[in-house]
């Protein structure tokens, strides 16, 4: 999970709220999207939280929060739940962010390449990070065709919507460099003009998903050689996080590595994950073994 800063809120001419919001409306979302998505929302998430499900209740002609929340939890369908955790979920990204794993990366997947490597980053965001990877390995095999399987979720079906397609304006490419642009973009023109595609040899090598981290079954099969989890830990609390990273460990493979984000310590859960430096972690040493066993812990 990674967008862009929140609308200033709506207000009416009195200086009041467009739509009724009590505190009770508040601490009622934070239930509910901590349900769905595990995701903590703070105080200071308030007027975030007041913009984003006011164009909600616009859509739908309602004039209270309470009655938006009614609805969702009394008849929300699939569609609305989705909507719901769409629109609180906070998606920022960018091409080779923390640019320092990437040749980690690089490293690790010819050190095992006498065997396919299969790696899941579970916030994919609108794209960048999972393309990021899948140019990673491109280069360090030379090929588009390199022994890689990349799989990428995120629970916000909007963004991977946009991820799948592939397509960004011109400026989000500025970092990456002409020659990286050339091999791995078809610019737009006529319409598309001002925006570039990924080419369809790097799409291929992802398989983009839905997955929301609180599932009971996240359908990924191990074993993973790499996980990309970068600051996702940082919007859930400690109880949720220690969670999700020690289901991690049974899917990973005795040598794979973990990417966390540069603000996210996995201390609390240093008797499955000991850190490599830099925010990369592996499993521990007894954690390590169990697989090598194929222990089913």
């Amino acid at each position: 999970m990674k967008g862009s800063a929140a609308p200033a809120v709506a207000l009416t001419g009195n200086g009041d709220r467009e739509f009724e919001f009590s505190d009770q409306d508040f601490d009622r979302i934070r239930r509910l999207i901590y349900q769905r998505a595990g995701i903590s929302l703070s105080e200071a998430k308030r007027d975030m939280v007041y913009s984003r499900l006011a164009r909600r209740l616009r859509v739908l002609g309602m004039r209270r929060f309470s009655e938006y929340l009614q609805m969702l939890q009394e008849e929300g369908g699939d569609d609305e739940w989705e909507a719901f955790t769409n629109a609180l979920t906070t998606n920022l990204t960018s091409f080779f962010r923390e640019a320092h794993h990437f040749p980690i990366l690089a490293e690790h997947v010819l050190k095992n390449a006498r065997r396919p490597s299969t790696i899941w980053c579970c916030a994919s965001s609108t794209g960048e990070e999972p393309y990021s990877i899948a140019m990673t390995v491109v280069e360090a095999f030379g090929s588009f065709t390199p022994p890689v399987n990349i799989v990428a979720t995120d629970i916000d079906t909007q963004v991977l919507n946009r991820a799948e397609a592939g397509v960004y304006p011109m400026e989000r490419l500025d970092k990456l460099g002409s020659e990286r642009v050339r091999r791995f973009f078809l610019k737009g023109s006529g319409a598309r003009d001002g925006h570039a595609k990924v080419r369809p040899e790097l799409q291929r090598l992802i398989t983009f998903r839905r997955i929301n981290l609180l599932d009971a079954d996240w359908f990924i099969r191990g074993p993973l050689d790499v996980i990309f989890c970068r600051n996702v830990m940082i919007y859930f609390d400690k109880q949720t996080q220690a969670k999700i990273l020690r289901r991690f460990a049974p899917l990973m493979h005795e040598e794979g590595l973990l990417f966390a984000g540069h603000s996210e310590s996995l201390f609390h859960v240093s008797d499955v994950f000991q850190l490599l430096g830099r925010t990369v972690y592996r499993l521990t040493g007894a954690q390590s073994a169990a697989r090598g066993r194929g222990d089913d812990e």
